[in-house]
């Protein structure tokens, strides 16, 4: 492939960029060969010409593809470089927040510097048996490949954990020791793997300090090994460490601070336990402040030595041991504040007298205060012939106590090493061990010295064994693949390591020099520079004699030589040293004990790992030289790297993403920088060089299909098709090779077959965009014709109307111009004419106006005159009158004023008040009335006004008459005169009368009118009376319905949580079962490993260790045996220990003694009724000597059935007592003892007070009976004695003649009488005794009685007033309360009374009617015996339903029901045979009243199907088969119980089957418990069938062909953890076993609820286990996979349907999958996106759908991705949810199981027993 077939022009590059390390760019211009220049342009549209030099043929780096950034694996990427790894992990860490990314072998992991909801138990568990590669990177991910490589490989391993300062080593190291403690967590209760992750805690505070790079940065290097057994549990641990910074103890630069130790220990100082440490703060030391401050943010030193001591004590570490670790810390810092003065002389120093300092060492560590103080300012020079003590200056004695500081914390650094390897150690054989290598990075600082020289040496020994490594396994892989190879060229750094370690290196030149007297650092330089000049990874540095360079695999490092001999040498003068070993306390003398001693010591205690070394050790030197610093790092190395050796490695390279500690921020140049330092480059640089993109053939095929034509297509033979492919597409046969399985490529044919994909694909995009906007072209000029010619015909239509109209409104207004014209001058015409008339008009009457005017002036005139003269008089009368009425007014006001004063002072008047408001209605009713009245009062006045009128009418005409007959008559003048005064009168009296009537008229008619209104205002005040009554009315109504609402809301809620907290209590009981269930499991296992040990060769059977061979049942058993003593249930306890008890041992000891009297009464009353028995018997064999021998056998029998029926129940009681105490304390032992304590007490004391209660009844029955006995006893003895003397009296009467036997017998019979007299009497005495006895009792109990009441009462007398009331009251309802309990206990105890009288009148009445029967046989006539046998025919009786078996046959029946059964042998009967089977044999033991064999039988049957489904504890059939049985048994229980609640759906037949004698209740709730533990069993192993499937199906299978495409993989999906051999699952496998499972629980008859929540709780793992791996996967977070995923669920829904089991709620489980499927599928752009993702989104957590979209990834490069912006606006609008921060779903959870009541319709007498069951002992009954 040519260079200009590569650099076209659209491709992007990358080039050199200053800042940015590397910058892209993209290709403007094609590139030619012989180009000098390269047009490019940057990402921000800047045009650059990039020059090309021709010499070195250096091009800029191609870019990958889109579709390849953002890989898991940096081994996928196409083009393997520098600025291509740089760029993909930059993008994982801040678009994705990945902190974890794979290169090949390697786990790169960047620092975020922020906590991270990654690293959670539920994580764990979802990477712990997962292939390396199948998720996401993560340090779990490494950790299980180790693991699981050390279970199948048998092989050890070891995790290597490298980085800078601050890059996160410690945290992934103690990250992996977590995994490996949970997955791999001790068998036995020792807690190793406690231990282990608690060693943690304590390393930190001695070996880690604040650098300037880091706030915890590890001062050493570790290695910890954790060993395995067989069964790959942890067992022990080792830890080895690495050049300890002793140097930091004495000395930190600036803004850096000593190790944590010394800081905590400070900030404790106030505890009182460390008062004689002599401490104070921090700041107050020189070994604490050099480096300025003493605090770190964020860090709190006291919080810190609180776990630091939790987890010494966690190791075993006593509080004693630790305070003298902490003596000698704090000793270390009082050294350092010694101050020493130098004297006259220069030569000499001193410390002063009263240094507190110096005496607080010597305390602390127990040595002579004097010698110390000599020997710190002198020293021993010791040659040939004499010892000389020589004085030291200043700054020697200063060194000198320097470096006993650091001696003293190395050592005892040291020692607290050896006690953690002491606590990890273990004396189990160690099987394989898993190694974490903690140790420090390649370091370069501005000044290097000795500490960077030793770290430096052994990781230029680490990258060789990498190197080696990665070349190891690629030389693996091709021989695998059988490809041709060549040696690839790689940088082998053993020069530069040659140059360190070999003879006459750098650490030898070293050790000479120390041996030197007069050896000196610069001297030592010179012999290097001498030495070493020539050598290639050596230099001389210009401007320096004092240093030298070594050149590295990471980079050039200068080396300063001051301090290289001191640090070398670590001299510590040896009187110091002596001084100290003579320590008082044995921790300080053991710290410094000869090294020899030491040495041997720790080779005795050394864990068993035999490592056997690839080189010969190095001899030891000499014992006179002390090994140096150097000798022993390297000793220490190469035993390191021996070890690492012989295990398999793994790499985990720590990346510092910034020095500035700032959450996800990214710096190229330090990652770049570290990238080079670590490894990971040279990693790029092997794989690269070989063959580093690899395909199988299937997925070779299903990516480049599309590049392939027709013809060349062999479907077949896929390696061939993709042979011809390449051999068209790649001329260069060179740049891939075929294997047997995979075509390997060189670096960049993947981009370039990815670069002729997308060129194919954007050729057939551009042919589809051209066939398809053609034809909408073409279909956009049709419709516009089409439109142009309609609006042609339209407009043109319009046009023709438009003249059309014209012509038409031109004629029109022509003749409407004639017709106005003519109108017109017509109006004018008509206009002047009339003008004409109205001037004429107007001066005609202008003429005739002016002559009336002057006639009217004169008539005004004189009328003026008459009004004014009338005026004045009117005027002057008006006056006059309106004086008269204004004084009428005046006395008229102040009587009205006087007369309302009146009214007033009444309307105030309450008796006024009540008559206005009594009886509105009688008030209305009344003015009515009245009104009434007045109208008829106006009728009579109207009528009598008329009269009078007409009276007066008729007088007027009389008069008239009269006057006019006078005129004729007399006509003389004063007669008329006089008539007509009269006649005036007539007139005035006739007006006066109208006045009053008109009076009267307007008074009543405004009386009326006033009654009216007041009837109109009561009518109102009633209607607004009415209508607030209504408004009252509607308002309660409203009230009332919303309260009712409210009611039915808060009892709908009150349910809805009742229900809610019914199914988390179900759930916690069924937890609690199953917890239960998985005990009792462990507890077998260690029962069968113990009995394996036992049977071991060489050990001995301890009594203590003895296995039980008692029932493994946890409910009351029941057994003939007597139940003992509680001394078991005491052993139980101490064995779970006193505070797991949850008991309170005074209550125990009070329970265990009143069982022990209960005992002791029980065994009395048992022997006084066998005493009785045997007296009974033998009186009834002498009384019924006539009676026949069956009726004797019946009524014993009869009694002594009633004596076992007592003693059963008392056993009974006794059993559930006991076993009650067991549950109790094997529950407290399971459980964490919480405040539930005191409901288990309540529960305790109610069912101890229930047992006695029972047991009190049971007492007094069996005294009733044994008194009834004896009464019998002794009436039939006095009736036999009386018969006995009568006959003898009579005897004697007849025949006088007596011998000396008859005398005998009289005299036995007077003695047997007198006897029972005696007896007689000695019961009433006794009786009068106990009646004296109670009554003294009554009168002690009555003087305590009043002797508190005298208290009580003189108490009551010296409180207050208020007191004493209140006291009073308390008392009086104290009393009242006990008198109510004993009211309630009395009449508790006469009910009782009451039952047990009816059952002795049962008991009575069944007697009478036997004594009545068989006295009926006794007076039947004795038939003659007859000579001859007579065969009696039995007749044929009906079956009851009831199968009877022998006791015997109990263990034959259970094996044979229930052990040895198959479910193919009842396969073809009834559903629940075995169950309807055990049913039957118990109705008939219910049936004969035989409780034990009752007892008996369910017992068995519990235990063996306990042992069945134990044996068969993987197999689906059988568990779901017994599930079956078990259910139908309890559903037998249930429906023949006789409770009518279960007897609803029962028939007259069933009926009659019912239990007539027992209450099995309490085992109805056992085999409820033991069905829940099956249902349990039953779901975990369908699990386990499906879990394997469920990935592969969902996931990875294709279901829709051709929907998803391959992308590149890495290294890591062919990882070693990989099996051979496909092992994917479809959706039509997975499909099928739910057919499987669901045929057969069908088949065995199981109730379809039961069904339908196992499919619910299946469904639900098939979400959770899917969800998951989407969530820790990258590759599948695509468009098509979540096609994918909607297509299987539609399919497993319509799988559903198809099964009808669509109402198991097992969709709804599914609807986080369900939703996270959409939300790959949906558009991830704008804002409404986001609105709509959080809408859609509601079963998925916020973490959820970041995660999802963070892992999105596009299949191809026409896809986008989701930005970052988009994300954080997502977050943005889920903000507001409260939801619990866990990101993985909890794929162990279980829904609670109910088992509905299902009765079955089947008779019992209709059920047919096969004959293949062998069980022929049962008798039909």
């Amino acid at each position: 492939m040519s260079v200009s077939e590569l650099y076209t022009k659209y491709t992007k590059v990358w080039i050199p960029d200053p800042e940015d390390v590397w910058k892209s760019a993209e290709i403007i211009k094609d590139y030619k060969d012989g180009d000098a220049i390269l047009h490019l342009k940057l990402e921000d549209e800047t045009p650059l010409e990039h020059p090309v030099n021709f010499k070195g043929n250096q091009l800029p780096f191609l870019r990958n593809p889109d579709i390849l950034v953002g890989e898991n694996d940096l081994t996928a990427l196409s083009y393997l470089h520098e600025p291509a790894v740089l760029h993909n992990l930059k993008v994982r860490f801040l678009e994705s927040n990945a902190i974890y990314t794979y290169c090949g072998i390697v786990l790169v992991a960047i620092n975020p510097y922020e906590q991270l909801p990654i690293y959670g138990e539920d994580v764990i568990q979802a990477y712990s048996g997962q292939n390396m590669g199948d998720m996401d990177p993560h340090i779990f991910a490494v950790a299980e490949e180790a693991y699981k490589q050390m279970a199948r490989d048998e092989k050890n391993q070891s995790i290597i954990v490298s980085g800078e300062s601050g890059a996160g080593k410690t945290v992934s190291a103690k990250y992996a020791m977590r995994y490996f403690a949970t997955v791999g967590g001790s068998a036995s209760e020792t807690n190793v793997e406690e231990k282990v992750l608690a060693s943690s805690p304590i390393m930190e505070a001695i070996g880690n300090a604040k650098t300037t790079r880091n706030d915890n940065s590890s001062r050493f290097g570790k290695y910890i090994q954790i060993g395995f057994d067989r069964r790959y549990y942890i067992i022990g641990a080792n830890m080895r460490t690495y050049l300890l910074e002793k140097s930091r103890v004495v000395f930190q630069a600036e803004d850096e601070r000593n190790y944590h130790i010394f800081y905590q220990l400070c900030a404790s100082a106030n505890r009182p336990e460390f008062k004689e440490l002599y401490l104070s703060s921090a700041e107050n030391y020189f070994y604490t402040t050099q480096g300025g401050n003493t605090l770190i943010d964020g860090v709190n030193d006291a919080e810190d030595f609180e776990r630091t001591w939790d987890a010494f004590a966690l190791l075993g570490v006593k509080d004693a041991h630790q305070m003298n670790i902490y003596r000698v810390i704090a000793s270390i810092l009082h050294l350092g504040n010694v101050e020493i003065i130098s004297e006259r002389d220069v030569d000499t120093c001193g410390i002063a007298k009263k240094d507190e300092h110096l005496k607080y060492f010597c305390n602390l560590l127990g040595v002579e205060h004097d010698q110390m103080e000599h020997w710190l300012c002198h020293r021993k020079l010791v040659t040939t012939s004499e010892t000389y003590v020589k004085t030291m200056a200043k700054q020697q004695a200063i060194n000198a106590r320097n470096a006993l500081a650091k001696h003293i914390y190395a050592q005892l650094f040291n020692w607290i090493v050896d006690q953690i390897n002491k606590a990890l150690y273990t004396t189990n054989k160690q099987h394989s061990f898993i190694g974490v290598l903690d140790i420090y990075g390649f370091e370069t600082f501005e000044i290097n010295s000795f500490e960077q020289f030793c770290i430096n040496y052994a990781n230029e020994k680490l990258q060789q064994q990498f190197n080696l490594h990665v070349f190891k396994l690629e030389q693996e892989e091709y021989m695998k693949e059988q490809i041709p190879w060549t040696l690839i060229d790689f940088s082998d750094n053993q020069p530069c390591i040659d140059l360190i370690e070999a003879k006459l290196g750098i650490l030898d030149l070293l050790d000479e020099e120390c041996r030197m007297p007069k050896g000196t650092d610069q001297s030592w330089a010179q012999k290097l520079y001498d030495r070493h000049s020539n050598s290639i990874h050596f230099q001389k540095p210009r401007m320096s004699n004092m240093a030298f360079v070594v050149i590295h695999f990471a980079d050039k490092v200068e080396y300063q030589c001051d301090g290289f001999l001191e640090k070398n040498r670590d001299t510590v003068y040896e009187e110091q040293i002596n001084i100290l070993k003579a320590s008082k306390y044995q921790l300080v003398a053991d710290l410094f004990q000869d090294e020899d001693s030491s040495a041997s010591t720790v080779k005795g205690k050394t864990s068993k790992i035999n490592v056997r070394p690839l080189k010969p050790a190095m001899k030891t030197p000499n014992k006179e030289h002390k090994k140096t610093v150097g000798h022993q790092f390297r000793n220490s190395l190469h035993l390191l790297m021996e070890t690492l050796n012989a295990t398999t490695p793994h790499y985990v390279r720590c990346i510092k993403p910034n020095d500035g500690k700032f959450a996800f921020s990214f710096d190229p140049a330090r990652a770049v920088q570290q990238l080079r330092a670590c490894g990971v480059l040279e990693t790029i640089r092997i794989s690269a060089a070989g063959y580093p993109s690899r395909w199988t053939y299937h997925e070779f095929f299903n990516r480049y299909r599309v590049l392939m034509r027709k013809k060349n297509i062999i479907l077949n033979d896929k390696k061939e098709t993709c042979r011809r492919l390449l051999d068209n597409v790649i001329k260069d046969p060179d740049k891939f090779q075929f294997g047997k399985t995979k075509i390997f490529f060189r670096a960049g044919q993947v981009a370039y077959l990815e670069k002729l994909r997308a060129d194919k694909f954007r050729a057939a995009c551009m042919m589809i965009q051209k066939t398809v906007r053609g034809w909408l072209q073409r279909t956009k000029y049709r419709r516009m014709k089409k439109a142009a010619i309609t609006i042609q015909r339209y407009v043109r239509g319009y046009q023709a109307r438009r003249l059309a109209d014209y012509l038409r409104k031109t004629k029109a207004a022509i003749i409407l111009q004639k017709q106005c014209r003519m109108l017109a001058a017509r109006r004018e015409y008509l206009k002047i004419r009339n003008a004409a008339i109205t001037i004429q008009a107007y001066t005609r009457g202008r003429f005739v106006r002016q002559v009336y005017r002057e006639l009217l002036l004169q008539h005004k005139a004189t009328i003026i005159q008459k009004n004014l003269r009338g005026w004045m008089a009117r005027k002057r009368f008006c006056r006059i009158r309106s004086a008269v009425i204004y004084l009428q007014c005046c006395y008229r006001r102040m009587k009205a004023r006087r007369e309302l004063k009146t009214l007033k002072i009444e309307a105030r008047s309450v008796e006024h008040y009540k008559k206005l408001t009594s009886g509105m209605e009688n008030k209305v009713v009344q003015l009515q009335r009245k009104v009434d009245d007045q109208n008829k009062e106006y009728k009579a006045l109207t009528e009598q006004m008329t009269a009078v009128t007409m009276a007066q009418a008729t007088e007027i005409d009389k008069l008239h008459k009269e006057l006019e007959r006078c005129r004729e008559q007399q006509g003389e003048e004063n007669r008329a005169s006089s008539l007509q005064e009269e006649v005036e009168e007539l007139r005035k009296e006739l007006e006066k009368s109208q006045k009053e009537r008109k009076i009267l008229v307007d008074t009543s008619t405004r009386e009326k009118a006033e009654l009216q209104q007041r009837v109109l205002d009561l009518e109102k005040e009633n209607t607004l009376l009415k209508h607030e009554k209504e408004e009252l009315n509607q308002r309660i109504k409203s009230e009332s319905k919303d309260v009712a609402e409210k009611f039915s809301e808060k009892i709908a809620k009150e349910n809805a949580q009742s229900k809610k907290e019914l199914d988390e209590e179900r759930s916690r009981y069924q937890n609690l079962l199953k917890e239960y269930s998985r005990l009792e499991q462990r507890y077998d296992n260690l029962r069968e490993e113990m009995t394996f040990i036992k049977q071991t060769p060489g050990h001995r059977r301890n009594p203590s260790n003895q296995s039980s061979l008692e029932s493994d049942s946890n409910y009351p058993s029941i057994s003939t045996s007597d139940i003992g003593d509680t001394e078991d249930t005491m052993q139980l306890v101490e064995e779970t220990g006193l505070e797991n008890a949850a008991m309170d041992m005074t209550l125990f000891l009070k329970l265990q003694k009143r069982v022990r009297e209960l005992e002791q009464e029980r065994k009395s009353l048992r022997a006084e009724l066998e005493q009785k028995e045997a007296l009974e018997a033998k009186k009834m064999a002498n009384e019924y000597n006539s009676i026949p021998d069956n009726e004797q056998a019946a009524e014993m029998a009869y009694e002594s059935l009633k004596r076992h029926e007592l003693e059963s129940e008392n056993k009974k009681l006794k059993n559930e007592l006991n076993e009650l105490r067991k549950a109790i304390a094997e529950k407290s032992a399971m459980e964490h003892p919480t405040n539930e304590s005191e409901d288990v007490y309540s529960v305790l004391l109610h069912q101890l007070k229930a047992a006695n209660e029972e047991l009190e009844v049971r007492k007094e029955e069996v005294l009733m009976l044994r008194t009834q006995i004896v009464k019998a006893a002794q009436q039939k003895e006095e009736a036999k004695s009386m018969d006995n003397m009568t006959e003898k009296y009579e005897w004697k009467r007849s025949d006088e003649n007596t011998d000396k036997d008859d005398a005998i017998e009289a005299y036995n019979g007077i003695c047997e009488t007198n006897r029972l007299l005696e007896a007689q009497l000695q019961s009433q005495i006794k009786q009068h005794e106990e009646e004296v006895e109670r009554l003294q009792a009554q009168i002690e109990a009555m003087k305590e009685e009043m002797e508190k009441q005298q208290q009580v009462l003189t108490q009551t007398l010296q409180m207050s007033p208020d007191a004493r009331i209140e006291y009073n009251i308390q008392q009086e309802i104290t009393r009242l309360t006990n008198e109510n309990l004993d009211l309630k206990e009395l009449v508790e105890k006469q009910e009782k009374n009451e039952k047990k009288l009816k059952k002795q009148l049962k008991i009575h009445m069944k007697k009478v009617q036997e004594l009545e029967a068989r006295s009926t046989v006794q007076k039947e006539p004795r038939r003659e015996q007859l000579t001859r046998q007579v065969t009696v025919q039995r007749k044929e009786k009906e079956f009851q339903g009831m199968l009877e078996y022998c006791k015997e046959d109990e263990p034959l029946l259970i094996r044979n029901l229930i052990t040895d059964l198959k479910p193919q042998a009842v396969s073809a009967t009834v559903p629940g045979l075995p169950a309807y089977i055990l049913f039957m044999c118990l109705r008939h033991a219910d049936y004969i009243n035989d409780d034990q064999k009752v007892q008996s039988l369910l017992t068995g049957t519990i235990n063996g199907i306990k042992k069945v489904l134990k044996k068969h504890n993987d197999d689906f059939e059988m568990t779901s088969f017994w599930l079956s049985n078990s259910c139908r048994l309890l559903h037998c229980l249930k429906q023949y119980s006789g409770d009518e609640d279960f007897m609803k759906q029962n028939n007259p037949r069933q009926n009659e089957h019912s239990l007539k004698n027992f209450d099995l209740t309490e085992y109805r709730q056992v085999l409820s418990d033991l069905s829940i533990q099956i249902y349990q069993q039953m779901v975990k192993v369908a699990e386990g069938l499906l879990q394997p499937m469920i990935v592969s199906a969902m996931l990875e299978n294709e279901s829709i062909q051709g929907l998803s495409s391959v992308k590149p993989m890495g290294y890591r999906k062919r990882s070693s953890s990989r099996v051979d051999g496909d092992d994917s699952y479809t959706l039509d496998a997975m499909l099928r076993q739910l057919n499987m499972l669901n045929h057969t629980m069908c088949e065995h008859g199981l109730d379809p609820e039961i069904i339908q929540q196992v499919f619910r709780q299946l469904f639900y793992v098939i979400n959770a286990v899917t969800l998951n791996n989407l969530l820790l996967r990258k590759d599948v977070c695509s468009w098509s996979t979540g096609m994918q995923i909607r297509y299987n669920i539609s399919q497993l829904e319509e799988w559903l349907r198809g099964k009808n089991l669509q109402q198991s709620g097992a969709v709804k489980t599914m609807e986080p999958l369900i939703q996270a499927a959409q939300l790959l599928q949906v558009k991830k752009k704008t804002t409404d996106d986001a609105a709509a993702i959080c809408s859609m989104c509601k079963a998925l957590s916020t973490q959820q759908i970041v995660k999802i979209l963070n892992l999105y990834t596009p299949v191809n490069e026409f896809e986008e991705r989701v930005t970052v912006s988009f994300i954080r606006n997502i977050q943005s609008c889920l903000q507001d949810r409260n939801e619990p921060p866990q990101l993985l779903m909890d794929f162990k959870h279980t829904f609670p199981v109910m088992f509905p009541f299902n009765p079955s319709a089947l008779n019992l007498d209709t059920i047919h027993i096969p004959a293949n069951l062998n069980l022929t002992f049962l008798i039909r009954v």
